[in-house]
């Protein structure tokens, strides 16, 4: 290793000696400035410097064809200048190698992690392989901006998909950034759809049935080619549960001395009890039990539970006139029945299972219109006192 004030003739001359796989010439005139010469004919510039753990680092300043050697003494000053400021270019080209594809961290972290909790998985997977990962999966972690969402939001609007759909996607992408902001994944300091808004879902669907429309719904699935629909629909109206978690049910989930049906995993990843009323009680004793199967609704021929039960479900409806009633609109009616019963917002929320009050103040209007029409009541009560 040898020491001497280069000059741009002897940059441009010298060799590596016979025998020698490279020779390391250091720069009297510029701190730091190393010349390596290969024996291959190569020549770069590199700094070496001892960072702040006093450890000798050496960072790459350019190949000696790009620069002059003016240019290659500026640039190791500047960087420097960046050291005694407290910045380590090497530690930060070290963590720029460590910083991976946005595929590459949905596949190997996001997805493992939501694997472990979260029981609608197979969506976020759908979502990230149908819509994200083909619009930004190759960009890296630390490459994707705001105007990227922005413009991945309108790519989907303009394909024609649902905004409920965008912002699911969105969703995901935001959830996905916090977990690598949290868990320190190299090239994440901030999560890129915080500037970026979901869009105003003006069209959410909420159907719920009257006394009548549950009447004709009961005696269509009663006739059902399905001979466990009948009971599922009713198992779904009676406790507003959702549709996997009726699906999924097992006999030994019932406590019948505690009066408590426990759902193992809920949407929310734990589990949830549900008080079983005397309606459920009796649908649970007109159930037909199969030997040696544990679950209340099998399919005959797998004996697990049903993966979908739509078509049957969806001929039931539509014989009833109900084409428009989704399976969750039955949830949705169990609160309807409820609150229009004088059972309060904090009952329905805790019957539902929901996490947070905001997501059941979506019934508050249903008390608001109980309560007009007892107003009514009493306004014709009066009125014919008057009278």
């Amino acid at each position: 290793m040898a020491k001497m004030i280069l000059s741009a003739r002897f940059v441009q001359t010298a060799v590596c000696p016979p025998g020698k796989a490279k020779e390391d010439i250091f720069d009297i005139g510029c701190k730091g400035l190393m010349l390596e010469i290969r024996a291959s004919g190569g020549k770069t510039y590199y700094l070496r410097y001892s960072d702040k753990r006093g450890r000798i680092r050496q960072l790459r300043i350019a190949d000696q064809r790009d620069v002059t050697l003016a240019q290659a003494r500026q640039l190791a000053d500047a960087k420097r200048a960046e050291i005694a400021l407290g910045r380590d270019p090497a530690e930060e080209k070290k963590t720029l190698r460590e910083v991976r594809t946005v595929e590459a961290f949905m596949v190997e972290s996001y997805l493992p992690h939501i694997k472990t909790y979260k029981r609608a998985w197979p969506a976020d997977d759908s979502y990230l392989r149908n819509h994200i990962l083909p619009a930004i999966g190759r960009k890296y972690m630390d490459e994707v901006k705001p105007t990227d969402l922005i413009k991945f939001q309108h790519s989907m609007r303009e394909k024609g998909y649902a905004l409920g759909t965008c912002n699911r996607c969105l969703v995901l992408i935001r959830y996905a950034f916090n977990l690598a902001k949290r868990w320190g994944e190299p090239g994440v300091t901030e999560n890129p759809t915080k500037e970026v808004t979901l869009y105003k879902l003006d069209n959410q669907k909420e159907r719920f049935l009257s006394p009548e429309e549950t009447r004709r719904l009961l005696d269509c699935v009663a006739r059902s080619d399905n001979g466990l629909l009948q009971y599922i629909i009713r198992m779904l109206i009676l406790t507003g549960a959702r549709k996997r978690e009726v699906l999924d049910c097992k006999w030994a989930d019932f406590d019948m001395a505690r009066m408590l049906w426990t759902i193992p995993i809920t949407k929310a990843g734990k589990p949830r009890h549900v008080p079983i009323s005397d309606a459920v009680v009796s649908l649970l004793n007109e159930i037909p039990k199969t030997s040696g199967i544990d679950y209340l609704f099998p399919n005959p021929k797998t004996g697990k539970p049903f993966i979908s039960i739509f078509y049957s479900w969806d001929t039931a409806r539509t014989e009833a006139g109900l084409a428009d009633v989704r399976i969750h609109d039955l949830r949705h009616s169990f609160a309807s029945f409820l609150v229009n019963a004088g059972r309060s917002l904090y009952e329905v929320q805790k019957l539902l299972g929901h996490t947070q009050i905001k997501t059941t103040q979506r019934y508050a209007h249903l008390s608001h219109d109980t309560l007009r029409e007892a107003a009514n009541a009493a306004m014709s009560a009066i009125a014919q006192t008057a009278g």
